[in-house]
């Protein structure tokens, strides 16, 4: 039995591809897992999917139509920045909204839901929006986030 409860952990930690059905005996007073059945008296075991669900391209922002000027390099010789706007995957994205942090390359609506609408807006020189902390009822810190098409290009964090 002591050494049925590791084989078993690491069943259920196999993914489900791997596995297409799993098979529990008990005979002498042992448990075995196996892919086949192992007997008259073997369970059929269903291991849940645990994989984490989501699609990946979910919170990618629209793809820019680009034109073959847009992809020759430049006087330097050095090819033009891709756009500030970049994957975030739907784990990393809850875990930023849920501690209220703004990163590079979110849109302005995950800004909205990690920090709420702005109260001071900038349209020029870049899109700017400004956040306000408050420490008892003291300005603490300001927050600039700072847009260039439509994705956070910058964070900066400034005391008054």
């Amino acid at each position: 039995m002591k050494h049925s409860l590791p084989v078993f952990i690491l069943i259920l930690v196999m993914p489900g591809i791997a596995w297409s059905q799993v098979y529990r005996c008990d005979s002498r007073g042992e448990t075995r897992f196996s892919d086949q059945p192992c007997g008259d008296d073997s369970e059929k075991i269903t291991i849940r999917d645990n994989r984490i669900g989501g699609s990946f391209g979910q919170n990618l922002p629209d793809e820019p139509e680009r034109e073959e000027a847009d992809e020759q390099p430049n006087e330097s010789g050095h090819e033009e920045a891709a756009s500030p706007c970049r994957f975030i995957n739907s784990t990393d994205l809850r875990r930023y909204l849920v501690r209220e942090q703004v990163v590079k390359g979110m849109t302005r609506e995950h800004v909205r839901k990690a920090f709420g609408r702005p109260p001071e807006t900038y349209p020029t020189p870049r899109e700017t929006w400004v956040y306000q902390t408050r420490y008892y009822g003291n300005l603490y810190e300001l927050t600039y986030v700072y847009f260039r098409d439509g994705c956070v290009e910058e964070v900066v964090y400034r005391k008054p």
